[in-house]
């Protein structure tokens, strides 16, 4: 990987500190609120490091939580695939979110692990597209963890299972926004959730392929935590992160 302009002190054997938060079950728009105040945070520090030729350092972070049940559209998606009216959000006990990151209309909800990094790539690499493989990778390798073959799918984001044949499935969605190249919004890995939600949207904008989950996959519930920790690591090797916990 391409380094860019660090200004983020370097941690052991050159890691790039990156403190991991799990946040838990958290309310879609307060979850939303907080990206918001830190990636503005770490934009205000990257305004004064250039008005002021300084070199302060910016913070990194990885946050996991998981969402009660919701639905949101990207700002390059379409209403109409969200195949809910306003009484059958509320029979569901979901809500729905307009926002700012790119992509269609997805699902979150318990039992998905819901990745917020918000990371100065400045720090890392200043490469979108790369920074999107390499979370897909994360997710790719945590899947070969439980002995799934998993890849990508030519001209969409995501995780998807047999994305070579009919058989196409997605595990995990992918949408981001960037702003003076620091992130927020993430990915929605499908580990314990509820498949039957994803039946009132068109995935992602995709009416031809299924949504599958871990569970699904396996025949039997996985351990969140165990999960959540062997997806975390990979992360941080990818990115040669060196985590930090409060």
């Amino acid at each position: 990987m391409n380094k860019g302009n660090s200004s983020s002190p370097l941690g052991a054997e050159g890691l790039i500190p990156t403190q991991f938060i799990d946040w838990g079950l958290t309310d879609y728009q307060d979850a939303w609120d907080r990206q918001e105040d830190l990636l503005n945070k770490t934009v205000a520090v990257k305004t004064q490091n250039r008005v002021n030729e300084t070199q302060l350092p910016t913070p990194n972070y990885l946050i996991f939580n998981e969402h009660p049940h919701v639905y949101t559209l990207g700002k390059s998606g379409h209403p109409e695939n969200l195949l809910l009216d306003e009484a059958g959000l509320k029979e569901k006990q979901a809500t729905y979110y307009k926002i700012n990151r790119g992509g269609d209309i997805t699902y979150h909800g318990p039992g998905q692990i819901v990745g917020y990094p918000i990371l100065d790539l400045d720090n890392f690499f200043t490469d979108i597209h790369l920074y999107l493989r390499t979370l897909e990778e994360a997710v790719i390798l945590t899947l070969k963890d439980y002995g799934i073959e998993a890849g990508r799918y030519t001209g969409y984001t995501g995780v998807w299972l047999d994305a070579d044949n009919e058989k196409a499935r997605k595990i995990c969605a992918l949408g981001v926004r960037c702003s003076r190249w620091v992130t927020m919004h993430g990915f929605a890995f499908n580990v314990n959730v509820d498949l039957d939600y994803f039946k009132n949207i068109v995935p992602c904008g995709i009416d031809d392929k299924a949504v599958t989950s871990l569970t699904k996959e396996l025949g039997h519930k996985l351990d969140m935590e165990e999960v959540k920790g062997k997806l975390k690591n990979h992360i941080a090797d990818l990115f040669k992160m060196e985590l930090i916990y409060d």
